[in-house]
């Protein structure tokens, strides 16, 4: 009985095992293909085919992204609202949820009610439109920052991490004189890190990959972000490549493909980079309640 069970057991490691190296193959060579195929010549993608090591190793394709003189400050207005839009959703977020956790506020229900509709219903994208309009926000980078302040589903997910921490705690800074924001934001905040830096994580990509927002309410091109400024190279490259030998020349539009393909490194590699830093918060936030004992 128990050969038969280790017997199985060496199955299923083996059939786990195999499913886990498919798995990471189907994610890890798709990347590794762009990573690749942005450092290869016009050449060199010219077949259009899997592309594992550099065909005609080349930087041309960075160089035709960075030639555009806008591109540092388009960089810049990525960094900025991507940081304080993340820090600013969170705090905002947190602060609401610490006032609907607590069953003493008043019209809580109603206020809770109000979220819970966010969640399914929304006014639209021309009723937005006019509402960003009449607040004064069209062509401002403020634009980026208040439309994004609320989320519901943030807020209920700090509400289930603020019910968690123990009345005591709160009845004894009360004791000691403390008031309600010195207990939210000594006691509270320090003790729910890891759902605020899921939270932070989970906005910050999308303000970072967020270029819908510039082509609805922003014109002018000195607040353009990262994302909008790459949309326009690609456009520009397609163009390009049309006019270039009536898009009959395969070099070219390979060329164009290696652009795109920089684009898109370019836009992943910060988030590559500051997603090990929250790492750590990140699966203590997605674990914490999951277990109960």
């Amino acid at each position: 009985m128990i050969k038969k069970r280790k017997q199985e057991n060496k199955w299923f490691y083996f059939f786990n095992t195999l499913i886990l190296i498919l798995f990471s193959l189907v994610i890890i060579v798709p990347v590794w293909n762009i990573l690749v195929s942005s450092f290869s010549s016009g050449s060199g993608l010219a077949g259009n085919g899997l592309v594992l090591w550099p065909k005609g190793f080349t930087l041309e394709n960075y160089r035709r992204v960075f030639s555009d003189s806008s591109i540092p400050r388009a960089f810049m207005i990525s960094v900025l609202k991507t940081v304080i839009g993340a820090l600013t959703h969170t705090l905002f977020c947190a602060v609401v949820a610490y006032g609907l956790s607590k069953k003493r506020l008043v019209g809580r229900s109603i206020y809770t009610t109000m979220g819970v509709i966010t969640l399914y219903f929304s006014g639209g994208m021309i009723p937005t439109y006019l509402l960003i309009k009449s607040l004064g926000l069209l062509d401002t980078f403020w634009v980026y920052i208040i439309p994004a302040l609320f989320s519901y589903y943030d807020v209920v997910i700090l509400m289930n991490f603020f019910r968690e921490i123990p009345p005591s705690l709160e009845e004894s800074a009360k004791i000691d004189g403390a008031s309600e924001f010195q207990i939210f934001y000594k006691i509270f905040l320090p003790l729910t890190k890891p759902a605020l830096a899921t939270i932070i994580l989970f906005n910050g990509v999308g303000q970072w990959n967020d270029f819908m927002t510039t082509k609805l309410y922003v014109t002018k091109q000195s607040l353009y972000p990262l994302q909008m400024k790459i949309y326009e190279i690609i456009v520009q490259s397609n163009l390009s490549s049309l006019t270039d030998s009536g898009s009959t020349d395969y070099v070219v539009q390979a060329t164009t493909r290696g652009v795109q393909l920089a684009t898109i490194v370019i836009t992943t590699v910060p988030i590559l980079v500051i997603y090990p830093l929250l790492q750590k918060h990140f699966i203590g936030g997605m674990m914490a309640g999951a277990v109960k004992e």
